[in-house]
């Protein structure tokens, strides 16, 4: 078998001229219906999207159990599809690129916004940023659910305390952006999707 390149969803306005752009990072389930949706909905708002596969060296999404992929994936090569995935999307004109991811993806992305590469940075409910705290090299927002049942109270507010500007959503647990999941908390995602708005806007240039 042959190595093959990084495989990837995309989704972009359909006029002409270069646009803003965002790479998106999946969660630990891999590629699924609802990183497609945000994409869309991202496109719609003006953004080029590139929603890469990180899994695509173990088989690619669903190709093995939650364990097997996770296990599957190298920190320095991860980040480096990541900038690959950003790389593409200035091939393509975006002048400016930043990041957003969920769950596993969501402490993805506060590595790359800490490691470089992206003009702005969003990441919902990833777990284990407390143990990274760092400073982001473009302007981050972080976002979190007060009842998640895979961050502990106590990790939230480590990373409040370094990043007064993370949102908390008291009542919202881990996955609360899902929709159709038992998890979903319409009110906190919809707020959620407007701060997520509003925070690219006024880094990458497209008014929510």
């Amino acid at each position: 078998m042959v190595d093959i390149s990084l495989p990837y969803f995309t989704a972009r306005p359909a006029s002409d001229g270069p646009v803003p752009g965002i790479v998106i990072a999946h969660e630990g389930n891999g590629m699924g219906p609802q990183l497609l949706r945000v994409a869309q909905r991202l496109a719609a708002q003006g953004y080029a999207t590139v929603a890469p596969d990180l899994f695509f060296r173990a088989g690619g999404s669903e190709a093995g159990d939650f364990a097997t992929l996770m296990g599957s994936l190298d920190r320095d090569r991860t980040q480096a599809d990541l900038r690959e995935a950003a790389d593409l999307l200035r091939r393509q004109g975006s002048p400016v690129v930043g990041i957003t991811g969920f769950c596993m993806g969501g402490m993805l992305t506060y590595r790359a916004a800490v490691s470089g590469g992206f003009d702005a940075a969003v990441g919902f409910y990833g777990a284990g940023i407390s143990h990274e705290l760092g400073t982001p090299a473009c302007p981050t927002l972080l976002v979190f659910g007060g009842t998640d049942e895979y961050i502990p109270p106590t990790e939230i507010e480590a990373v409040v305390a370094h990043h007064p500007d993370t949102v908390v959503y008291p009542d919202a647990g881990h996955g609360f952006m899902r929709d159709g999941s038992p998890n979903f908390d319409e009110a906190a995602a919809a707020d959620a999707w407007q701060r997520l708005l509003a925070f690219f806007g006024a880094h990458l240039g497209v008014s929510a």
